[in-house]
C-alpha cells in the first residue's frame, strides 16, 4: 500500500450499499471519495458548511475511476487522499481506496474540483489557502 498520502479515512462497508451479486454497487464508490474529502476538509480546518457560510461552493468537475477489486459485506476500507498543487482555478484530488484486511487496490481515481464563489467560478484563493498547505507538487 501505497503510504504518499495526506489524509487517511477507515469506513466499514454496509450492507444497503451491496447490490445483487453482494459487492457495493460501484456508484456508492463515488459517496465513499466525497465523504473523504469531506472529512479532509474538516481536517483542515475549512468544513464545508464553514464554505457554504463563505460563499463557496467546491464542485466536482470531472471523475476518473479505474475500479480493481470488489468490497463485500463485512469488509472495511481505507479511503486514503493526496491534494496536488492547484493548477489554475482546478484541484486534483487523488484518491484510492483499499481493503483493509488485504491490501488490495480497490479503486483508483482522479477527481477534479472547482470552486463556485458567489455564483461564479472562481480561481478558489480561499479554497486554495485552507488546503494547499497540505498539497503536493506533481
Amino acid at each position: 500500500m501505497d503510504d504518499n498520502y495526506q489524509f487517511s479515512l477507515e469506513i466499514a462497508v454496509r450492507d444497503y450499499e451491496l447490490d445483487s451479486e453482494g459487492i457495493v454497487n460501484n456508484a456508492i464508490y463515488l459517496h465513499y471519495l466525497e465523504m473523504t474529502r469531506h472529512a479532509f476538509c474538516e481536517s483542515v480546518g475549512y468544513s464545508f458548511a464553514q464554505m457554504r457560510a463563505d460563499g463557496l461552493v467546491p464542485v466536482v468537475s470531472r471523475l476518473e475511476v479505474d475500479y480493481r477489486t470488489p468490497l463485500r459485506s463485512g469488509d472495511v476500507m481505507l479511503s486514503r487522499l493526496r491534494l496536488a498543487s492547484p493548477r489554475g482555478p482546478r484541484f486534483i484530488f487523488h484518491q484510492d481506496i483499499y481493503n483493509k484486511a488485504t491490501g488490495d487496490v480497490v479503486i483508483k481515481a482522479v477527481v477534479t474540483i472547482v470552486a463556485i464563489e458567489n455564483g461564479r467560478v472562481s480561481r478558489g484563493e480561499r479554497f486554495s489557502q485552507a488546503l494547499t498547505r497540505c498539497a503536493s507538487d506533481e
